[in-house]
């Protein structure tokens, strides 16, 4: 079938168009609907609820802007409406797992207790996201749920007699804190139960049969350096340790 020519006219004059011309503006134009129609459908929230996932099953190197658009069943440009790259997407992945902290602390409770809460609260965030210790690590941010969290660590440290200078470094020290543990945790999750079992035996084996005379104490602790059966005491322990750590100072400084 032949095409006929369209008369369109301007301010400047009249030109010729064929009908080729006014399918690949009407493909433009479907396309743009979809695009605003994309856009409507797709929060902020989600995204970042996604990503979040996809992050924690493939670490953050196998969050891509290509996958996330994958798995939310859109288009890129529709994703560029809430996240120009992915670096704005990690700061808002960032923003989330800040935000996910419980930063209310109970005033009347003494500050070692408070400070306590806060670090349990950051380890069980870190916990649940196993990208999180290596999100904010890398990624510096200054979004307010991060700003909140430093202010609240800080008034609790402040109160309890510690100096600028002190509350500054003990703070920082909370957060480091909280990532190593949480990265320094024994047992390697790739592996199955069987798996993990096995390995552990095989390095309790090497520890146990080293020459005594030479490394008694190797020997001696041979399954407990080696064990990785129970993660909360763990986390217990460093969260004791740290705590201790802090109330010492406060009373080195305090004379």
């Amino acid at each position: 079938m032949l095409s006929l020519p369209i008369m369109t006219c301007t301010a400047y004059g009249c030109q010729v168009t064929s009908s080729s011309a006014s399918s690949a503006q009407l493909g433009a134009d479907a396309d743009q609907a979809r695009g605003d129609a994309e856009r409507t459908r797709l929060t902020r929230g989600t995204v970042v609820d996604r990503a979040m996932q996809l992050a924690d099953s493939a670490g953050l190197d196998g969050l891509t802007i290509r996958k996330l658009t994958q798995e939310l069943g859109v288009t890129p440009m529709a994703l560029y409406w809430h996240f120009r790259s992915k670096d704005e997407l990690l700061d808002g992945l960032a923003e989330r797992v800040w935000s996910e902290i419980d930063v209310d602390v109970d005033p009347g409770a003494p500050w070692p207790d408070q400070l306590r809460g806060l670090l349990e609260s950051l380890l069980q965030v870190l916990r649940a996201h196993p990208a999180a210790p290596g999100l904010l690590l890398h990624k510096e941010t200054q979004n307010e749920s991060f700003l909140r969290a430093t202010e609240t660590t800080l008034d609790v440290l402040r109160n309890a007699g510690f100096d600028p200078l002190y509350a500054s470094e003990i703070a920082r020290s909370t957060l480091w804190t909280g990532i190593m543990l949480v990265m320094s945790e024994a047992g390697i999750k790739s592996l199955d139960t069987d798996d993990r079992t096995e390995l552990q035996r095989r390095k309790q084996v090497v520890f146990a049969t080293l020459p005594t005379v030479k490394y008694p104490r190797l020997v001696e602790c041979a399954a407990p350096m080696t064990a990785c059966d129970d993660p909360d005491f763990h986390y217990e322990l460093g969260i004791e340790m740290f705590i201790a750590g802090v109330q010492a100072m406060a009373d080195k400084v305090r004379r």
